[in-house]
C-alpha cells in the first residue's frame, strides 16, 4: 500500500470534539504509518482589548498550563497506541497557527474537531475548523462531535 498521508497534524483544545479528533488522528497515523503532530493554540485575540497587566499574564499562564496538559494527554494516548506524537504550543489566531504548523511540519493532512470548547467561542471568534478548511491548501478532515 502506498501511503497517502505521511505527516498528519491534529489541532486540539481540550474539548470533546478535539478528543475525538486525536483518536481519529492516531488511527490515521497507524493506518498510513505517518508522523503525527498536535498543536494547541492559545488564542491571543481574546485578550487584545484588555490592558496589558499582570491579569493578562496570569490568564496566558493558565491557558498555557491547560495547553501543556492537553498536549501531554494526547502524547500519552498516542504512545499507548504505539504512535509517537510531537506537540506544539502556539499563541495567536488558532486557524492561522494551525495552518502555519502544518506548513512547518510539511503535513499533508490536518485533522480538527468540528467545534471547540463552547458555542460562545464560535460566535465570538468564528469556527476554527471552518477557517482551516477555507484557508489551508492541505487536505483537512473535520471530525464531527
Amino acid at each position: 500500500m502506498i501511503p497517502v498521508f505521511n505527516n498528519i497534524l491534529v489541532a486540539i483544545d481540550g474539548s470533546a470534539a478535539s478528543e475525538r479528533a486525536i483518536v481519529r488522528a492516531v488511527d490515521e497515523a497507524k493506518v498510513w504509518n505517518a508522523k503525527l503532530a498536535a498543536v494547541y493554540v492559545v488564542e491571543t485575540g481574546l485578550f487584545s482589548s484588555l490592558p496589558s497587566d499582570n491579569t493578562v499574564e496570569i490568564m496566558y499562564s493558565v491557558l498555557e498550563k491547560e495547553g501543556n496538559a492537553v498536549l501531554e494527554r494526547a502524547r500519552k494516548y498516542a504512545a499507548d497506541k504505539g504512535v509517537t506524537l510531537i506537540g506544539h504550543m502556539k499563541q495567536g489566531h488558532a486557524g492561522s497557527e494551525v495552518i502555519a504548523v502544518a506548513g512547518q511540519e510539511k503535513c499533508d493532512l490536518i485533522i480538527v474537531g468540528s467545534h471547540g470548547k463552547s458555542n460562545a467561542d464560535r460566535l465570538l471568534i468564528g469556527s476554527v475548523s471552518t477557517y482551516i478548511v477555507a484557508h489551508s491548501g492541505v487536505t483537512t478532515m473535520v471530525v464531527r462531535s
